[in-house]
């Protein structure tokens, strides 16, 4: 079945704040470029890069230096856009739109969970005034509802500007539908993705993508190449190792997901601040301390 977006790994770009929630412009970039030495496919404001937390100003200015730094023709980058309005939801895409950017990553509005009709009105009011431009689904719990294979097929049939989906949470079964019944590209997570790839062309949305880079390659390139079995065995080696870097997290606070992902671009090597925006915590540095010391005493070897 021909998709809609081409298959890719994607990873979030996540955003460095000083300790007066101002942004530190240099370490922002650098890790833009680190990200571009293996990726191609980027994008900013997930709900781990803070996309829910950003005010318009801000958002134009973050925008402004993304598409500075990712203007190449080797290198396709997303904006990803959280909010409860759709007004503006359509102004930040308007805003990066006059940028230069055409791909984008919505969520659906989390005051109250939308009903079928309302969903549809959604993608059609958000896609349609775009008619130019592409959209990836971020399709979360947090958005009071997670859409499957036959929502998906509604909306594919009355939003051709709808091109994929990031799907993370989906079971086997699940995968199975996404990729054989629809025309959506599927981001995947690193666990699930040997579960889709079993069937057709989807992707990974690959969280420990700036810390495990050798891994995350590998596993997409197995999945693409039918090689299934060893998919399975490299997607559990990186399951393993996120769960024992993770370790020493669990049993205290539950975080904010940008929590848990600062510290995964910090033990990467960047020098990315653990500060979060108002009012979320960030993990203190003896905890981060704690979970690369984890990592390196039972995984060194996914280091590369």
């Amino acid at each position: 079945m021909t998709k809609r977006y081409p298959s890719s790994i994607l990873v979030s770009c996540e955003v460095p704040w000083d300790e007066n929630h101002e942004l530190i412009e240099d370490t922002f970039r650098a890790e833009i470029r680190d990200a571009m030495e293996t990726y191609n496919n980027l994008y900013i404001f997930g709900t781990a890069g803070e996309g829910y937390a950003i005010t318009l100003s801000r958002f134009k200015e973050i925008v402004g230096i993304f598409r500075e730094e990712t203007n190449r023709p080797d290198v396709h980058p997303m904006v990803g856009i959280i909010s409860m309005s759709t007004g503006l939801v359509v102004e930040k895409i308007a805003a990066a739109y006059d940028i230069g950017f055409r791909v984008f990553q919505i969520a659906m509005p989390p005051w109250g969970t939308l009903s079928d009709n309302e969903y549809m009105t959604y993608f059609k009011d958000v896609c349609g005034s775009f008619s130019d431009a592409k959209f990836v689904h971020y399709n979360l719990p947090r958005s009071g509802r997670v859409l499957v294979t036959e929502d998906y097929k509604r909306i594919e049939a009355a939003v051709p500007n709808l091109v994929g989906t990031k799907f993370t949470s989906a079971d086997a079964d699940e995968c199975r539908k996404l990729v054989t019944e629809t025309t959506l590209q599927h981001f995947l997570a690193e666990n699930n993705y040997p579960f889709g790839s079993l069937h057709g062309e989807c992707s990974i949305l690959a969280s420990f993508g700036s810390l495990f880079p050798s891994k995350v390659r590998e596993l997409f390139n197995l999945g693409k190449a039918g090689e299934f079995e060893k998919a399975y065995r490299v997607a559990l080696e990186i399951d393993e190792a996120k769960d024992t870097f993770l370790a020493p997290t669990i049993g205290g606070v539950e975080h904010i997901d940008g929590a848990y992902d600062k510290m995964i671009v910090r033990a990467s090597g960047i020098d990315m601040p653990l500060q979060m925006l108002s009012p979320y915590d960030g993990f203190d540095m003896e905890t981060y301390e704690a979970c690369v010391s984890a990592l390196k005493s039972k995984h060194t070897n996914m280091l590369n």
